[in-house]
């Protein structure tokens, strides 16, 4: 690989586990609400948020509908799977006031949670201390990623700090990457993106002409290929592990 000097960095479930705190959330979320009237099996509900989340994120990154509808569908969906929803009659599961009101005592308990995924504190040392400039670039929500990295300790690594709703466009588009060179003062030709979400962080990252490491959490899911002729001109290297990026760079 080249020299490099900036690096873009993914966020969620690159270096902040969002899905393990975001499990514990939910059970939270569950038990605050007394969502055990409507869901004798709290799996059902569960599945059908996790179900709903991956659908409507991708979506968003897409551009395809806005974060207003995100956060009030990714409840209504699970909420209307209750079985005995149909039975209430004075109590609106799917209203999208309730909805909104699930969402934010979601919100506020996921940004409170510390853990980050293994390795992430030690890799973020070791870049630091060999001179890399760190930017965080995420499509998540402004006042929840600052949370976030409050909580899991990690705000003082990153130079600069790139989200989605400040750039007024979602990673992958190109208009992003184009906001974020300008907002870091990185040049492109010595600039990494590392993600873990293979078309918002990598295939962006590629198709506007950064090289790319592939943080693949889960390695039975191997990284998908693609023949698109201009990614040919720039590298991308898969890794399973956070320790496995520190003996690349």
């Amino acid at each position: 690989m080249r020299r490099y000097k900036d690096l873009f960095m993914d966020f969620d479930d690159t270096l902040y586990d969002t899905h393990g705190n975001a499990v514990i959330a939910l059970r939270e979320t569950f038990e605050y609400f007394h969502l055990e009237r409507y869901f004798p099996d709290p799996q059902v509900f569960y599945d059908a948020y996790w179900q709903a989340n991956i659908d409507l994120w991708t979506r968003y990154s897409r551009g395809e509908i806005t974060r207003d509808y995100l956060i009030v569908e990714r409840f209504r969906r699970p909420l209307s799977a209750s079985p005995k929803n149909a039975q209430t009659s004075n109590f609106k599961l799917q209203s999208p006031s309730f909805c909104l009101q699930v969402s934010d005592v979601f919100l506020d308990y996921c940004s409170t949670k510390p853990a980050v995924v293994d390795g992430a504190h030690e890799l973020m040392d070791y870049l630091r201390s060999r001179g890399y400039r760190m930017h965080m670039t995420s499509n998540g929500f402004h006042e929840v990623q600052y949370k976030k990295l409050t909580a899991s300790g990690l705000t003082d690594y990153f130079d600069t700090i790139i989200l989605s709703e400040d750039a007024g466009v979602n990673k992958p588009s190109p208009q992003f990457f184009e906001y974020a060179i300008q907002q870091s003062g990185a040049d492109r030709a010595t600039t990494l993106m590392i993600g873990d979400n293979y078309q918002t962080d990598i295939l962006g990252a590629l198709d506007f002409g950064l090289d790319a490491i592939f943080f693949n959490r889960f390695p039975e899911h191997p990284m998908p290929q693609t023949s698109n002729i201009k990614h040919q001109t720039f590298s991308c290297t898969e890794v399973t592990s956070l320790r496995d990026i520190m003996g690349i760079l």
